[in-house]
Order: structure tokens, then C-alpha cells, then sequence
């Protein structure tokens, strides 16, 4: 069959799919921007506004392994005239730019696309083609959610370009409900069109999917338990140490033997390791990092550690000053951190410095293991901190980023008074005098400077702070 033939035959399943969606007697709105869709966090200024406001795109949370996700949702696509799809493009390559350099996940929200919408099938194979070796890599899995006979015949067309390692990336799914397996679900910002279309199939197939599992009543954690408990618990069951075990033993060994290891904090491991390693650390046996002979696997465990809190270490109550650091005027960002965490649980501040401390101690190895406060920052971001319903929007990351950065940037000015907090504990302590520049005999920078450029106070010129990771 020619390339024409299957373009056409494109466009008739395409209508096919609009026709069953019609026979669901699924509500068809004017294909205008769902004011659900639009986040409300999102400047005029955003580079991308034109394209960002139509929340096609959202970042997610992460999946069961850690790694970031990415939605794509077709039911927000406006229709095409209304639509600069190169600036789609440019769009997305803006988004995954900050992500690409660590492994990721897509979500692609199928229903919704439709033949008043729909890109051409050219521009969807040159956009492919644009997207070089550096995005296909770290792109673990491409999840398609409710796929039609479109996508078969879309699938034809893009075979040849297509490579068999990119192939077995990409899963399908009939019912949101198999995302659970995968991915953390309640994470996930799911369009309402799309929960009423998957809801109409349910009915529809007359109940045979089955309904996911309930979650069992929580167990009370082992004494020993390490991951998924407050740091309350862990005190309590440490001697008074504030200091998790975990975050120390992580932290001690790479000081001594990851430090200068390149993409540290980067890399993925074996999720049959980790959870190996969870496993030992909460029956209280003793790990040891040299038996597996990977630097990058203590690394995961101390993201898995911060992600697995019952709260982040920044605090439910701390979310929405994080966000509001960049209408704070540049000069003033480092102070405006400091006063932020003097609100913080004394615990949490603790917690929070000595991790801070290592992470600048890192990023001053930075000549060799290339993650400056600025890659850091992407990775740690969203493992600080998130909002107690839902996922944080892509528009949040700017200033979660923002704030991260500053804290591992200016770590010695942001925990400039240790004295007034009082009881940080020896192991915080020697974290700020291992790492801080007066000690390492260089001369810390002025207090208040933002890191490299400045920004405006809307935030309209965070972009590069945030996309500094992937350069």
C-alpha cells in the first residue's frame, strides 16, 4: 500500500474513531480550551504561553521506578488553525529538555484527537525525525491510553522509521486502570473528558474489565522500618538522632566514593535492587553499597528515601511560598529562602541542611560529575517538595527548581544561622563544615544574587535557570 493510501486510510479510521466516540454518547464541546485545562499558575509571560495554555502537555509526578512523567493529552489540542504546530513542536522539545538527560516516561492520552485537530501525518513524521538518539534514550516507556484503529495505521506508516529498541518502548493500555500497575496513579492529571470516555467503555464492555484492587488497610510499620514512615518515627526509633540512617549511610558513601562520578544523581537502576535494598533497610539488616558495585545505587535509594515520606521534607504548608519565589525580586531570592525555612519543623530544618550541604558539596564537583545546583535542582525539585492533592503543574517546576537551586547554590547564606535554630544535631553541623565555601577556601558570593541571569518578577525569564540541566 503507497504512502497515500495509507494517509487515507488514516483519515477514514480517524473518522471511524470519531463516529464510536459519538455512539458513546460522549459529550463533544466546541474544541476551545476546558477551563480545567489551563493551569492557573501559568504567566502570559511563559515563553511558550500561545501553546502552554492549552495544558496539552503536564508533567506528572513519576512512575513505579522513579522516573519522571510526561501526559499528552489530544483532547486538549485546539483545532489546527487555531494551533501553530511548530510551535508544538518547540513546545515539546522546551518540556523534555529538562528531563531528557534522566530516564522518563510518556503518557499519551489518545482520545480526543479527531480530524479538526489532528496534525498532519508529514509534520508527525518530520517531528519524529527531530527528535534525535539524545530523546529516544532515556525514554523508558511510551504509554498510549485507549488506542484506536488510527493509531494501528499510524503505527504502519512510522514503521519504517522506527527503530525495534524504540518499539518495545511503547505499551498500549484500553483502561486507565492499567496505568495503576505502572505508575502512580492518583499522580496523574487525567483530562475529565478522558475519565468520561473510559468510563463509557466500561459500561460499554459490560462490566468484564476488571475494577482495579482496593488498598488494604495500612500495616503499622516494622520498628526497624526505614522508607515510607515520618521522621518523627525514625527519631523516635534512632536514639533521638535526627539524621535518618538511610540519608546518612547514602550520603557518607558517596562523599567517600561518588562525588566525582559523572550524571551522579542522574542514572536509574535495577528496580529489583532497590526495592532489595528497601527490603534489608526495613527488616534493620545491614547493606552494603560495595556488594553491588554501582555508585548510582545508593544515589536512587536516597531519592527513593525523600520521594517515599509521608509528607516532602519542604512540608505541605511550604508549597505555595516555594511558588511565589519567583515574583520575588532577584536580589532578594536568597533571603527570601532563608525566611521560608525558618517556618520549617525544626526536624525538617535539619534534615533539609545536611542534605543541602552535601548536594553544594557535589555541585562543586561539578568539572567532573557535570551536575552543577542547577541539574540538582532538577532532580531533587520534585522530590522535596509537591502539594498534598494531585501532582505539581508544569508551570510549578519553574520556582520548585528555582528554590532548590538557590538552597544548594548559596547553602552557606540560606543556613546562615544554625545557632538560632538550635539542636540541628552533629550530623547537620558537619555537613555545613564539610561543604560550605569558606571552608573549601573559596570566598562565598555576595548575599541575594540569583544564580547567573537574573529574572523578572512574573518569572517569564526562569526558562533557562530550569533548562540550564540539559546543556
Amino acid at each position: 500500500m503507497s504512502q497515500p493510501d495509507l494517509e487515507e486510510l488514516a483519515e477514514i479510521e480517524l473518522q471511524r474513531d470519531e463516529e464510536k466516540a459519538a455512539a458513546l454518547s460522549i459529550a463533544r464541546k466546541p474544541l476551545v480550551v476546558p477551563p480545567t485545562g489551563q493551569d492557573p499558575a501559568l504567566s502570559v509571560n511563559h515563553p511558550f504561553y500561545d501553546v502552554a495554555r492549552h495544558g496539552i502537555l503536564q508533567v506528572a509526578g513519576e512512575d513505579r521506578f522513579g522516573r519522571r512523567v510526561i501526559t499528552f493529552s489530544c483532547c486538549r489540542m485546539p483545532p489546527s488553525h487555531e494551533l501553530n504546530h511548530r510551535r508544538l513542536l518547540e513546545y515539546l522539545k522546551h518540556t523534555l529538555d529538562q528531563y531528557v538527560e534522566s530516564d522518563y516516561t510518556i503518557v499519551y492520552f489518545h482520545y480526543g484527537l479527531n480530524s479538526r485537530n489532528k496534525p498532519s501525518l508529514g509534520w508527525l513524521q518530520s517531528t519524529y525525525k527531530e527528535f534525535d538518539r539524545r530523546y529516544k534514550k532515556n525514554l523508558k516507556a511510551l504509554y498510549v491510553v485507549h488506542p484506536t484503529n488510527f493509531i494501528k495505521v499510524l503505527w504502519t506508516i512510522f514503521k519504517p522509521l522506527i527503530s525495534h529498541k524504540f518499539g518495545r518502548k511503547v505499551i498500549y493500555f484500553n483502561y486507565l486502570s492499567e496505568l495503576r500497575e505502572h505508575l502512580k496513579y492518583g499522580q496523574l492529571i487525567v483530562p475529565p473528558e478522558v475519565l468520561r470516555y473510559d468510563e463509557k467503555l466500561r459500561n460499554l464492555h459490560g462490566g468484564q474489565v476488571p475494577a482495579p484492587a482496593k488498598t488494604p488497610p495500612p500495616r503499622p510499620p516494622l520498628p526497624t522500618q526505614q522508607f515510607g514512615v515520618s521522621l518523627q518515627y525514625l527519631k523516635d526509633k534512632n536514639q533521638g538522632e535526627l539524621i535518618p540512617p538511610v540519608l546518612r549511610f547514602t550520603v557518607t558513601y558517596l562523599r567517600e566514593k561518588g562525588l566525582r562520578t559523572e550524571g551522579l544523581f542522574r542514572r536509574s537502576a535495577s528496580v529489583h535492587t532497590i526495592r532489595e535494598i528497601q527490603r534489608l533497610y526495613d527488616q534493620g539488616k545491614p547493606v552494603n553499597f560495595d556488594d553491588y558495585g554501582d555508585v548510582h545505587i545508593p544515589a536512587v535509594i536516597l531519592k527513593t528515601f525523600l520521594r517515599e515520606l509521608p509528607q516532602p521534607l519542604l512540608t505541605f504548608t511550604a508549597y505555595e511560598q516555594i511558588l511565589g519565589i519567583t515574583s520575588v525580586e532577584s536580589s532578594l531570592r536568597v533571603t527570601r529562602c532563608h525566611q521560608i525555612l525558618q517556618s520549617l519543623p525544626e526536624h525538617n530544618y535539619a534534615v533539609l541542611r545536611y542534605l543541602m550541604g552535601f548536594l553544594h558539596e557535589v555541585s562543586r564537583e561539578s568539572i567532573f560529575n557535570k551536575m552543577n545546583s542547577s541539574n540538582l535542582a532538577c532532580v531533587f525539585g520534585l522530590n522535596l517538595i509537591w502539594p498534598s492533592q494531585g501532582a505539581s503543574s508544569l508551570s510549578a517546576l519553574v520556582p520548585m527548581n528555582l528554590f532548590t537551586e538557590l538552597l544548594i547554590e548559596y547553602y552557606e547564606m540560606v543556613f546562615s544561622t544554625q545557632e538560632a535554630r538550635g539542636g540541628l544535631g552533629a550530623g547537620a553541623v558537619e555537613a555545613g563544615e564539610r561543604s560550605g565555601p569558606v571552608s573549601r577556601g573559596r570566598t562565598p558570593r555576595r548575599p541575594g544574587l540569583a544564580p547567573r541571569a537574573s529574572a523578572a518578577p512574573d518569572g517569564a525569564r526562569e526558562t533557562p535557570l530550569v533548562l540550564e540541566a540539559s546543556r
